[in-house]
């Protein structure tokens, strides 16, 4: 799949994201079947599907997180990728004002 980081994720209307403790349980309400996040997958949800782009939401977790730089791209795309592929979230260009 190729994702750009000038793309946005898009929680997708028949996707349920419940917090419990700081982990998200997520219910795709079509198929009835149930996701889990840990804390970081959780707060990477929480800032995609918060931001205008997948490079502003790359740009707060990498000064949120200590991590390399590469390492949380590699993670952000492979997220991105799983819940796609679960039809979780679309992706959508970014449309300029």
């Amino acid at each position: 799949m190729d994702i750009s980081f000038s793309q946005r994720v898009i929680q997708q209307p028949h996707t349920m994201v419940n917090d419990l403790g700081g982990e998200a349980v997520m219910l795709d309400l079509r198929s009835a079947c149930y996701y889990g996040l840990d804390r970081t997958g959780s707060r990477m949800w929480a800032v995609l599907t918060g931001s205008e782009s997948i490079q502003a939401a790359y740009e707060a977790l990498l000064s949120e997180f200590e991590v390399e730089p590469e390492q949380l791209r590699r993670d952000l795309i492979g997220l991105i990728e799983k819940l796609v592929e679960h039809e979780l979230v679309a992706i959508e260009r970014v449309r300029l004002s």
